[in-house]
């Protein structure tokens, strides 16, 4: 009976783990996406702004901000997408809004932009 007892315990368990599958997700806007500012105040002195968000495939990410090469930002952020429109919202920065943008195909490549056409990011 114990042998009964326990090839049927082995049985359940495979197949109660067989039955929890992650969903594939293949969104487009998964990768490395940056936006690279120049300001030049001027000839001696110019400063970068690079701003980086890497999506993955759980709906969540990391977004990094660099000023002059140094790491200004550093979080992570949650992103959702609903008719073409993606929501990028930063559960760790109080003072930051939810990005809401769109993923468009240029002659220089895929770019994330919001409704007024301002480009947040460019695929890397």
């Amino acid at each position: 009976m114990k042998k009964l007892f326990s090839f049927l315990a082995i049985i359940g368990i495979i197949l109660v783990s067989n039955c929890s599958k992650i969903p594939e997700n293949n969104d487009p806007v998964i990768g490395i996406w940056s936006d690279l500012q120049l300001n030049a105040s001027s000839e001696t002195n110019k400063q970068t702004t690079k701003k980086e968000w890497i999506f993955n495939d759980v709906y969540l990410g990391r977004h990094h901000s660099y000023n002059n090469g140094a790491i200004d930002v550093l979080t992570d952020f949650k992103w959702s997408e609903e008719d073409g429109l993606y929501t990028i919202s930063y559960p760790g920065l109080e003072n930051k809004t939810d990005d809401i943008v769109s993923m468009k195909k240029l002659d220089t490549g895929t770019v994330l932009q919001d409704a007024n056409g301002n480009i947040l990011a460019v695929r890397e």
